[in-house]
């Protein structure tokens, strides 16, 4: 087995970066992570998928974000203008290895995540990190950031750089790397509320709204908030954010059958960089994980789970010997979790995915339909619970079935607009 990088310098302090961290340092490299200790007053990525929870495992922390955090026993999705209802147990999906999740305070979170990393013997660089491009499309940290390094590190630099920076996509802006977008160009405003009601107590809720969607995540003590909505739509409803949001609930027919009366208790954060994936993960002596690397949609919440899963292949990728075939073993992996998940939420937006549920239901009522379901129960569930999102059958069966399985039925009725 060939030499790994010896140090690694992370880029981000987030759940992803402070997870490569934690793996890394307890294989004995040396590892600091670049984090200046400030975080937005709340941040996207809040609700877990049940897949996420054997990462908690693995690092230490389940108990901990237990303490803290909503049990999340399934999700809910309101469709048709508010006339239907869809719920999902996952204590009910079949061949699950994990049958609930959480729901979380990003700050305690991500604070988990790094103090995990710091107790495996990851040292924490209260410094904003900054990169240069050097020689033959190596990375070099700029000198102030070298100095920081070297003052808590050592004088050597370090082997090799990982860009976990998220959406700020530092080493791509820097290196110019190319990267595509979806069809989709929303906006997604996002805040914490008061006094929203729930139709089942845990479960994050998505509702189609008249135009685009929104997420309701029950947090302790409050309720956050979503609204994915096309920009130009979202502008019609105030000069600012803040106005945009708070008039936009207060109109949208299917959020005021919400009832309640919701009071909103935070800022509200404005994200638009949605639906973008870099084409190039890696160089030869550096790597992009997490939202850095790219991030699809926040319906399903699959970004936190595609950023965990990369961090331990990036982990194994770089203990291998950070070769060009390790990495670019990591680099596909990632892509095709990636693409897997554009494949799903291209059918939300599409309505094919409901209509497929629908059709599905329909069908249980034959025997022919109950013998298919003892199939497809045990694989298209578990593409949303994240733990078939990296199989290949799980992913291609859901597509299949999305493209060819609808009998007849327009899913243009319950598509987002």
């Amino acid at each position: 087995m060939s030499q790994g990088p010896r140090s690694v310098a992370i880029l981000g302090g987030g759940p992803s970066g402070a997870s490569l961290g934690a793996r890394l340092a307890s294989a004995g490299v040396r590892v600091g992570i670049f984090d200046v200790g400030k975080r937005p007053e709340i941040i996207v990525g809040e609700s877990l998928v049940p897949a996420i929870v054997p990462f908690l495992a693995e690092l230490g922390i389940e108990d901990d974000v237990r303490a803290y955090s909503t049990y999340k026993p399934g999700a809910t999705f309101v469709l048709a203008g508010g006339d239907e209802v869809m719920n999902l147990r996952f204590d009910e999906v079949r061949a699950a290895r994990t049958r609930y999740s959480y729901n979380v305070p990003r700050d305690r979170f991500d604070a988990s995540f790094l103090a995990a990393a710091e107790r495996r013997g990851a040292r924490v660089l209260r410094h904003s990190a900054r990169v240069e491009a050097v020689a033959g499309d190596r990375l070099a940290l700029a000198p102030a950031s070298l100095g920081a390094w070297r003052e808590a590190m050592g004088d050597a630099p370090p082997d090799f750089v990982v860009d976990a920076t998220g959406r700020r996509r530092m080493v791509s802006s820097l290196l110019n790397l190319a990267f595509e977008t979806g069809p989709r160009r929303d906006t997604a405003l996002h805040a914490h509320l008061e006094g929203v009601p729930l139709i089942r107590e845990g479960n994050v809720h998505t509702d189609v709204l008249e135009t685009g969607w929104s997420w309701r995540i029950p947090l302790p003590g409050r309720v956050s908030v979503g609204l994915v909505v096309n920009g130009e739509t979202l502008a019609k409803f105030g000069n600012d954010i803040e106005e945009q949001f708070d008039n936009y609930v207060g109109y949208d027919p299917v959020i005021r059958r919400w009832g309640g009366a919701p009071r909103r208790i935070s800022s509200v954060l404005k994200y638009t960089n949605y639906q973008l994936v870099t084409k190039r993960g890696t160089g030869p002596n550096w790597a992009l994980l997490g939202d850095a690397f790219g991030f699809v949609d926040p319906v399903f919440s699959s970004g936190m789970l595609i950023g965990l899963d990369g961090a331990r292949a990036l982990a194994k990728a770089l203990l291998s010997g950070a070769s060009a075939e390790s990495l670019g073993h990591y680099e596909a992996r990632v892509t095709r979790h990636l693409r897997a998940w554009q494949r799903v939420v291209g059918h939300f937006y599409s309505g094919r995915l409901f209509t497929l549920l629908h059709v599905a239901e329909i069908a249980k009522t034959t025997r022919f339909g109950r013998a298919l379901d003892l199939h497809f129960g045990r694989y298209l569930p578990r593409v949303f619970t994240g733990e078939a999102s990296t199989a290949r059958y799980g992913v291609w069966l859901l597509d299949f079935m999305c493209r060819n399985g609808l009998a007849m039925n327009d899913p243009s009725k319950l598509a987002v607009a």
